[in-house]
């Protein structure tokens, strides 16, 4: 069964603040790992497949990130593994989305569907 799982790459030593570049060498990395899907977050990147490809995946992107000049890297993983059925990413969005009536204007404060914060 497939396993769901966000992971975050914290790239240390490096010459600027920002991350992207670490990111997209992570992201080019999935390239070898055909039979994990995933989905590019401002925050983070969710993966979906089976365990072993998952953590494989993990560990090539990992490695892209000290190739790409990082000298110390902090990784978050978090997986979710169920095995009583089926589920993907998408499923999970889906059910919160339907107990909150997607589609409709939410009161301010409240959840929305948009992914834009209102204040």
């Amino acid at each position: 069964m497939n396993v769901i799982a966000e992971v975050t790459f914290a790239p240390l030593g490096t010459p600027t603040t920002s991350v992207s570049p670490y990111v997209a060498a992570a992201l080019a990395a999935l390239r070898n790992h055909p039979r994990v899907h995933y989905q590019l977050g401002a925050m983070s990147t969710v993966l979906e497949g089976e365990r072993a490809d998952v953590i494989a995946a993990v560990e090539a992107m990992n490695e892209a990130v000290f190739a790409a000049g990082a000298l110390r890297v902090g990784t978050t993983l978090k997986i979710d593994e169920r095995r009583d059925k089926e589920s993907s990413a998408a499923h999970k969005v889906a059910a919160v989305q339907a107990l909150i009536g997607a589609g409709e204007e939410a009161e301010p404060g409240h959840v929305s569907d948009d992914p834009v914060v209102h204040d």
